[in-house]
């Protein structure tokens, strides 16, 4: 599990801080078009019953808003209580106290933090506007002290996963960024995995790591297609349940979010993706504390070829202190 929180210093770099907390879990048939894409995806007619479930846990991931922002990309952004959050559903959360800055953390991040959260402006590399590079940041409007933003989950979203339980849940048989893979990806068929990647395998214990992404929008051609660039923090082995896994970055992902567009996110599982984690904020566990912020919110702007260039930095470090 983990706490989210995201800073920005005083050239523009922003910092996703995903302080680790990492406590052992016990755990109407129709086309539907994705905007910009020629995405078009066959959603079976879902009976009452399943309706009924999906409204039922919708009912349990939306939280009561105290104010809605709506953004020019569609999404529906619901200012939380960061007390009503979901991550505060799960058991080992019920009186976890959300500290606005966490122990631990980096000395010259810290104070960056602090600067940041009594109202310093920032500035994101490329643009002179103040925290303006999610498209919901747009309309100026922003979630009162005391909230989180949370991307509102629809009926929709639901039906274009396989099921309930896989909503806004990874593959279990995804495939070993760390293995050679010894045949070429299958670009007919769309289920080969393509990837570059850069890792270590050391023995000595580490407490974080850091690393600038390039926001790009990469074209989506097939329908169950998905591009991405993280940080990925795992331990434990591929080969069995323990499987220990913390990924933030941006991704495109028609499928999970029904556009085309370059979104945050973050992943977490404790049992190699069997039962536990999930994508952003669609389970109870990870814990956000900053009211700029939206995990799972579209990135504006975003890089073009010989042109102005966009980056995120994320930054993960463990914290041994709940």
């Amino acid at each position: 599990m983990g706490k989210c929180n995201i800073v920005a210093n005083k050239n523009g770099v922003l910092y996703l801080l995903l302080h680790l907390f990492l406590l052992c879990c016990l755990v109407v048939g129709e086309f539907y078009h994705v905007s910009g894409l020629n995405y078009t995806k066959y959603i079976k007619q879902a009976s009452r019953l399943r309706l009924e479930r999906i409204q039922k846990h919708l009912e349990k991931i939306n939280k009561p808003p105290l104010i809605t922002i709506q953004s020019p990309d569609g999404d529906i952004i619901d200012c939380v209580h960061k007390r009503k959050q979901p991550a505060l559903d799960h058991p080992l959360l019920k009186n976890h106290k959300i500290q606005r800055v966490p122990p631990g953390m980096p000395k010259r991040l810290k104070q960056e933090e602090v600067r940041n959260s009594m109202g310093n402006e920032a500035t994101i590399k490329g643009t002179p506007r103040q925290w303006q590079w999610q498209m919901w940041h747009s309309n100026g409007t922003r979630c009162p002290k005391g909230t989180v933003p949370i991307r509102r989950s629809s009926v929709h979203d639901v039906l274009r996963a396989k099921s309930l339980f896989h909503f806004g849940k990874k593959q279990r048989g995804f495939i070993n960024p760390a293995r050679r893979r010894a045949d070429a990806p299958d670009i007919v068929s769309g289920n080969g995995h393509e990837h570059a990647i850069a890792y270590t395998g050391t023995t000595q214990e580490f407490y974080g790591a850091r690393a600038t992404i390039n926001v790009w929008d990469p074209s989506i051609e097939e329908v169950n297609e998905f591009s991405l660039s993280q940080i990925w923090i795992l331990s434990g082995s591929f080969n069995g349940s323990d499987l220990n896994s913390i990924e933030a970055g941006w991704q495109v992902s028609p499928e999970l979010y029904g556009d085309n567009r370059p979104r945050l996110f973050t992943y977490w599982t404790t049992d190699s993706y069997e039962a536990t984690g999930c994508y952003n904020l669609l389970c109870a566990g990870f814990v956000q504390t900053n009211s700029r912020i939206a995990i799972g919110a579209s990135i504006s702007p975003v890089s073009q070829y010989t042109a102005n260039q966009y980056d995120i930095t994320i930054l993960i470090w463990k914290v041994t202190i709940l």
